[in-house]
């Protein structure tokens, strides 16, 4: 949910300490991924609106990963691009669409375990995603570099019926 990051550490460290701090009001009514999930989206939503009032410092140049800093072949750069472009894709969407979005399509969940982790009904979960595939083939319809998953969106929701359109095997 939060892309390439340099915090991304930090939050998956702060999923791990809110699982130890909460684990005993884990109760057993849902399924312990299902309360996982729930717990890594809080830690996500939290970090986000806190990266909203911080300052922006300053910004890595288009391409340059955080882990690998020595140059890319050439596949990968462009892979490096397509990644990022489809997360700056997805930071556009509200909080709710790509929620729903990226724990069906690319996590693979289902709108029923969507719809415990988010506390809402499965009819608006189908709802999110409806409108979130809506807005994201809206928006890879405007970026080049995102052109190519246009078409295999197209291909993969014509060949599953609409289920589970992108993956993140195909990002690449």
């Amino acid at each position: 949910m939060l892309g390439p990051s340099p915090d991304l550490e930090d939050v998956v460290q702060e999923v791990f300490f809110q699982v130890h701090r909460s684990i005993g009001s884990f109760n057993g009514r849902a399924r312990f991924t299902t309360w996982l999930y729930r717990v890594s989206v809080n830690v996500v939503l939290m970090y986000r609106r806190a990266a909203r009032s911080r300052p922006v410092l300053g910004q890595l140049p288009e391409g340059v990963e955080f882990a690998d800093p020595r140059p890319l072949p050439e596949e990968a750069l462009a892979r490096s691009g397509r990644i990022a472009a489809f997360f700056r894709l997805l930071d556009r969407l509200s909080e709710k669409k790509r929620t729903v979005f990226v724990l069906h399509d690319i996590e693979g969940l289902t709108a029923r375990e969507i719809g415990d982790i988010v506390k809402a009904p499965v009819l608006t979960i189908r709802t999110r995603l409806f409108y979130a595939r809506r807005e994201i083939e809206a928006m890879l319809s405007e970026d080049p570099a995102l052109a190519p998953l246009l078409l295999l969106l197209a291909g993969s929701r014509s060949a599953q019926n609409g289920t589970s359109a992108v993956r993140k095997e195909q990002v690449s």
